[in-house]
């Protein structure tokens, strides 16, 4: 597979890194949508550290609970160009959960440098981007995770200023167990569904008196 090629091509040395944090995260377009006037949004994911230099690589599935019957589909967008060599798309594997992503980009000190959009330092990386299509005139609470599970690592750093002068230089970090961010979306009813809802509770409470 392409993944294997430019996520196993990072040259440097592996390790695990402690008392430090790096986190996926998901990002939505709306936090609230009307299930009659949108038809689809969009989910991002991002990387950050506060270690390393940059990212060079991430490995993740897209879990929602409460899709059923509010999410009609879910389909990888996009990655990151510097990812995109790597890029593996595993599908949708239905009520709102994806079955998995990997990307990654080449790296082989000093020769091939990370890419200067997977910089860590000035904000979180752009990881690549879900389209999700709502079905319509549903409601209900979803919530997306980002999960592991796929490949050996969730995502991979490396920091270009380790080991100067080594040979290979450099200093990568291979983690499995990241801070793994979730994001909530609301898909409300339609309009006049929620007011024909609030007219029959009017006309119930009349009956009542």
């Amino acid at each position: 597979m392409k993944n294997a090629i430019a996520l196993a091509a990072v040259a440097g040395i592996a390790s695990a890194a402690a008392a430090q944090t790096a986190s996926l995260s998901i990002v939505a377009s709306q936090s609230v949508v009307n299930s009659q006037t949108t038809s689809s949004i969009t989910l991002s994911v991002y990387a950050d550290a506060d270690f390393g230099t940059h990212v060079t690589g991430a490995a993740f599935t897209m879990n929602a609970a409460g899709g059923a019957g509010v999410v009609d589909s879910i389909s990888q967008d996009s990655v990151a160009a510097w990812g995109a060599l790597g890029q593996d798309d595993f599908g949708d594997a239905g009520d709102g959960n994806h079955a998995g992503t990997i990307m990654g980009q080449i790296v082989f000190l000093p020769f091939i440098m990370p890419d200067a959009a997977s910089a860590l330092g000035n904000g979180p990386v752009f990881i690549g981007s879900f389209t999700v299509n709502i079905a319509a005139n549903s409601a209900g609470l979803v919530d997306w995770t980002v999960g592991g599970g796929i490949g050996t690592f969730a995502l991979e750093l490396i920091d270009v200023n380790a080991n100067p002068g080594g040979n290979p230089p450099g200093e990568v970090f291979s983690l499995a167990d990241v801070d793994f961010g979730s994001a909530r979306v609301e898909v409300v009813p339609a309009p006049s569904a929620m007011a024909v809802l609030g007219l029959g509770g009017l006309v119930a409470g009349r009956r009542r008196r």
